[in-house]
Formats: structure tokens, sequence, C-alpha cells
């Protein structure tokens, strides 16, 4: 009798490798690579996270040209991958730490945004300080590019002079792509003074774990900003114990999400719509920003660029983050964004331990005031979660398991507009 993939199970066509390579039979269970492409990338679904590449323990993945992950060797169907996909068999939200025993965070989801009544249990996650910063003028930690206030580079500059961390995983621009983001792990304060500001495109951060390629040592202690996805699947393989290849999930002791709705394609973004559309010289780009609900492009002198409704450019944004339901980055250590804060300052959401000491290394450097609009931070993350709600094909459930199996997912999305995409396979 020859054991068939999962796909086979729900009248999906079934990759028999190993049939077609010599006649032998499949192990029952086995998820391919091949089965996460068709039913996430191939779908329109990836969100460029790189938990695949992190989570694949024959380093047989890597990045491609077009950011997506692809095969570069022999898959195993070790079925990792896909188990901690956010868009596959990770049940996402069940890396958000809970709030209380008695309340869940999606008990708003259909209702009014409420109001703030504690700081666990408030609509905001798990929560220990909550303050709006930015970098005091006088601060060697200032930096004109930086985002909000520059509370996230100062943080990790701190951290990093502190020896708490040998280095930090952010985004840098591409030499040869202007506004390009792509993982860098920066190991000085120089580097991270350059590189301050953000990219709008995701940089599949996660499958840049493998630290000797940046010169670090098997020991080193890194610090990763990243988006609530990516942090998702950071927090999930960490609380997992396997053989990880040459990512080193286990060296991140310090995450700092970066509040986020929506995440754009680099090509639909920059290339077609700022460059193309509008008319744009991307060398002429010295800062990208959204801020209350506006695209905001400035040149190197400040002169503004572009200043609309980011809402024009949703069609450059990522099918698959319509199904995330974490704007605040639940999972990480700090999470950090402007809304919520007046102009030039960011809103902190700090969540651990290991965030009080972060921030606690940095407050000489900061200014610091009271969010001015808490409830507006509410109010945003209760419309993500009615969008994933909307978006979805299985129920959004924290306490759920971790992962979903394969034919459960199949189950769930076939035959709607995100339904795998077998490609005639």
């Amino acid at each position: 009798m020859t054991l068939l993939s999962p796909a086979s199970q729900t009248g999906q066509p079934p990759f028999r490798l190993r049939s077609s390579m010599n006649g032998m039979g499949e192990a029952p269970g086995k998820v391919w690579f091949f089965e996460l492409a068709a039913a996430v990338i191939d779908a329109d679904r990836c969100i460029q996270c790189g938990a695949c590449i992190a989570a694949c323990p024959s380093d047989s993945l890597a990045t491609s040209f077009e950011d997506l992950p692809y095969l570069v060797k022999m898959c195993t169907g070790c079925s990792l991958c896909w188990d901690f996909c956010p868009r596959g068999g990770l049940r996402y939200e069940a890396t958000w730490p809970k709030e209380s025993e008695d309340e869940s965070p999606l008990d708003a989801v259909l209702g009014d945004a409420g109001t703030l009544t504690g700081e666990t249990g408030s609509g905001l996650g798990v929560v220990v300080t909550q303050v709006a910063a930015r970098v005091r003028d006088s601060s060697p930690m200032k930096v004109e590019t930086a985002q909000d206030g520059g509370v996230v580079s100062a943080i990790l500059i701190a951290a990093l002079e502190a020896g708490v961390i040998d280095g930090a995983l952010i985004a840098r621009e591409n030499p040869a792509t202007p506004w390009r983001g792509v993982p860098f792990v920066a190991t000085t304060t120089e580097e991270l003074l350059e590189r301050a500001g953000s990219y709008y495109n995701q940089t599949l951060a996660l499958g840049a774990l493998d630290l000797e390629r940046f010169g670090l040592a098997d020991e080193a202690r890194i610090a990763i900003v990243g988006t609530p996805c990516e942090i998702q699947g950071l927090r999930a393989m960490q609380a997992r114990t396997f053989r990880t290849g040459n990512s080193r999930v286990e060296a991140v002791t310090l995450a700092i999400a970066l509040m986020c709705t929506k995440s754009f394609d680099y090509r639909k973004l920059m290339l077609r719509m700022v460059a193309g559309e509008r008319k744009i010289l991307l060398s002429k780009v010295g800062k990208v920003d959204v801020v209350h609900g506006r695209f905001q492009v400035f040149a190197h002198d400040g002169e503004v660029l572009v200043d609309e409704p980011v809402k024009n450019f949703h069609g450059a944004a990522l099918k698959g983050c319509d199904e995330c339901a974490d704007f605040l980055g639940r999972g990480a250590d700090i999470s950090v964004g402007s809304v919520g804060s007046e102009e030039g300052f960011s809103s902190v959401l700090v969540r651990t331990e290991v965030g009080e000491a972060a921030l606690a290394r940095v407050m000489d450097q900061l200014e610091i005031a009271e969010i001015d609009r808490p409830e507006a931070l509410v109010r945003l993350d209760n419309l993500d979660k009615r969008i994933a709600v909307g978006a979805l094909e299985r129920r959004l459930d924290p306490s759920g398991p971790l992962f979903i199996d394969f034919a459960e997912h199949l189950s769930n999305y076939e035959g709607t507009d995100r339904a795998p995409n077998w490609l005639g396979r």
C-alpha cells in the first residue's frame, strides 16, 4: 500500500516524492516544503517573516530574489517549516502571553474599544510599563532619520554598550536597491546609528539568524527588531526544542516588536507606486514614514515628496497581513509604535522583565511622557482583530493548540480565495 501525503486525504494531488523516485511508500504525517509552498507562498499568503527558513534543520531553504522562501536542496519532509509558519501550521495567537485567567484578548473584537482599566487585561496585552518617549535633543543617540523619536535605536545602543547583547538584527538598505530593506546584524554603535529608520517591506528577518555569517560566535546574544509576525515565529521556535540547523533562535535575548497593521511588497510599493506612479527618484528619498494614517516620503533635506492617506497604498500590502490580529506585538519584550502618542514620540509598551531592564538602561537619554491617547491603540488593535476574523478561514483561538494539522488547514481553506495553489503538481 502506498501512503500518501496529507494533501491526498482531501482530494488534492499528493506529492509522491519517494514513490516517484524509488517506489517506496511515504511515512504518514509528513508535510513537505512543496505543501507549505502551495498553501502559503503560491497562494499569495506569505508574510515574508523567514520562520520557515529558520526552522529548517537541514538548511534547505533560502530567500529568493522575489523575497520569498525557496528550496535550495533536498527537502526531508520533517514538517517544521509548516509547523512554524504563522500562515500555515502555527496558531500564532497561541504565542500571546495570557492576560488573566478570566479575560480573553478577543473579548472586545466585535464591540467598542472600551476603556483602559489596568496594566494587564487593558486591551494592550500583558503590559508592565507604558510610556511615550523620545530621545533627548542633547543625547548622542539622537538621529534625525530615526523613526518616531528614535527610542528603538537608543534601547539597542544602550544594550550593546552595556555588554548585554553582542549585536542587533535590524534592517538596512540594500546597497544595490534603494529603499529595499534587508536583514543585517549590527555589532557597533556606529552601525546602529547609521541604520536608524524603518523600511516598509518585510526582510525575512528570521531567515538571517545564521549568526556565523555576521562574524558572531556560537555563544553570541542578540536583540531582534521585527514585526509582530516575526516575533510570533520566534517565540514559537524558542518554546520548542529541536535542531535548527545554522539558525540560532536561542541567541535572541531581547525582542522588540514594531506595531504593525500591514507590511508591503517592495516592488509594488517603492518601485511601482512611489517611483513609477508618483515619479519620485528613490535616490532622492531620505525617509519614509506612516503617521496618523498617512504615508509620507521625505527628501534628504526634509522636503515632503509624498503625503497621502496610507489607504492609497494598500494595493501594495501583503495579502497575508489581513489574517493577523496582532497589531500590538503581544509576544515581544517591548512593543513600539507611533499610534497614541503626540508627533515625535513613540508609544512604548514594556511587557517583560527583560524589557524593563532594557528601557531602564536608556532612561537618562529619553524624554518621557504619558501616552497621549492609549484608547487609540486599543481601537486600532480591535480593528486589526476584526479584519483578521473576517479574513481567516479558521477560528481565532488564543487558547487552542500551538500547531495546526495540514489536513485541517486544507479543510478550512479549500474553495476560498486563499486556497492552496498547487500549480499543476
